[in-house]
């Protein structure tokens, strides 16, 4: 369906003209000279008629006598310009007084043009063809603005217009909904003070600094956080141009990302963690071991790590099916979780059943009372397995390692001994943990206490 701004305009129509006199020579005139020209004439030979005829005809252009029978043409013409539906239609007197006086008073009414009589065919028609003229280069821009304006309270995106100052002096519907406020509310704001930091005073220094008497530059679309009388944030894109005038005045327009930027945090979170057990993947636990390994060389404080593995569960997942298998791994999963309290821990499937827990900050003896814990509560799930040589329920082995790192220590050094670690504890007859701690200061520390 096409937008209403677009419609194929109608056909141009004759021009309707309406002569107000009450003399029937001069009536008959300009009958005969409009009809001549092509227009269509309506007449009236009274104020009160003519007003009735104009709210119901409304025509393009009323040619009006001074001199009427009751309501003189000067008060006809007060009148006509009070009333909406023909306040707009433009009035020419057509009068034998053409005193200055008599034409100052017609023009003080609202007439738009002056006849004087005797008429005289070739000013009659430049003078009527002019008001035609105006009147539909009038009506004209009055559709223009009006498609203009459909135009911009339709948009998606929000639209304003802003002052050198950097302050709203009009906005669109959509801009009200981006930015959560009442458009009597938006007026005289700055845009700056409508947004998060660091935008915020990014935009207001813009518009403090920029130099006002060059030509203006637009400036390309950037994500904003626009802030909300709630206190919520909604991402958007903020673009700003200098309009094509002599005022200074900008054109801002915002595009609500939000949705976009909802997709794409999903996707982000797809990618870094587990389909399985919703747990962290293998990927988000290499970044995160990278990251939390170097702010403890820095901070020259204990990182540990725990590894965990399901024992026997080659001969779970080989009597009770795939399936089974997966919700076991789920219920581990689960439980890994629960114990990774902190912000900075994270839980993590390594791959197959094997899983990590990350733990910055926390020291050997704290990593092996979380790994005993973890270990516990697995057993504590009484998810049986009859097969098990160890339990006839699920059990892990959990193997932790504790570093305080060095620039001399290799990052692979934590994992592999907590690797070992785990290895261990199952070559002690699974179900078990064990703890160690490594690293160069620790072996240094270690070195010197044998001395």
């Amino acid at each position: 369906m096409n937008h209403p701004a677009f419609a194929t305009p109608a056909p141009q129509r004759q021009a309707a003209i309406l002569i107000v006199d009450d003399a029937p020579a001069s009536l008959g005139l300009l009958q005969d000279i409009l009809r001549n020209q092509g227009y269509r004439t309506f007449v009236a030979t009274s104020g009160e008629r003519a007003l009735d005829l104009a709210q119901r005809l409304q025509p393009d252009l009323i040619l009006l006598d001074v001199m009427l029978p009751g309501l003189d043409g000067l008060e006809t013409c007060s009148r006509l310009k009070t009333l909406p539906r023909t306040a707009d239609i433009p009035v020419i007197f057509v009068s034998a007084c053409s005193d200055t006086d008599d034409i100052v008073a017609g023009f003080d009414r609202g007439a738009a043009d002056y006849i004087a009589k005797p008429l005289r065919l070739p000013e009659v028609c430049a003078r009527v063809r002019a008001q035609l003229q105006m009147r539909a280069a009038s009506r004209s821009n009055t559709q223009q603005v009006e498609r203009l304006r459909m135009i911009v309270d339709g948009m998606d995106e929000g639209l304003m217009l802003l002052g050198q100052d950097g302050r709203i002096q009009y906005a669109n519907p959509a801009s009200q909904r981006c930015l959560g406020t009442d458009a009597r509310d938006l007026a005289g704001r700055g845009l700056a003070e409508l947004l998060a930091e660091p935008s915020a005073q990014e935009i207001e220094s813009w518009f403090d600094t920029r130099d006002t008497g060059a030509p203006g530059q637009a400036r390309s679309a950037r994500e904003v956080l626009v802030r909300h009388p709630d206190g919520s944030l909604r991402p958007m894109d903020l673009s700003l141009s200098p309009m094509a005038s002599s005022e200074q005045l900008w054109v801002a327009l915002l595009h609500d990302i939000s949705h976009h930027k909802q997709s794409e945090n999903a996707l982000q979170r797809a990618a870094l963690a587990d389909p399985l057990t919703g747990i962290a993947n293998r990927r988000h636990f290499d970044a995160c071991l990278e990251r939390e390994w170097q702010r403890a060389i820095r901070v020259a404080k204990p990182i540990s790590l725990l590894v965990l593995d399901v024992d026997h569960f080659k001969l779970y997942n080989d009597l009770f099916g795939h399936a089974a298998g997966d919700q076991c791994l789920q219920a581990v999963a689960s439980t890994l979780q629960s114990h990774a309290l902190r912000a900075t821990d994270l839980a993590a499937r390594y791959g197959g059943e094997e899983f990590v827990l990350l733990l910055p900050d926390t020291s050997h003896g704290g990593a092996a009372k979380l790994a005993e814990s973890i270990r516990h509560e697995v057993e504590r799930l009484r998810v049986p397995n009859p097969r098990s040589t160890t339990s006839g329920f699920v059990t892990v082995s959990v193997g932790a390692a504790t570093f305080v790192p060095s620039q001399f220590d290799d990052i692979r050094s934590l994992f592999l001994a907590a690797d070992r670690a785990m290895y261990d504890a199952k070559a002690a007859g699974r179900n078990s943990t064990k703890a160690v701690e490594g690293g160069f200061a620790w072996e240094a520390m270690q070195q010197a206490l044998a001395r």
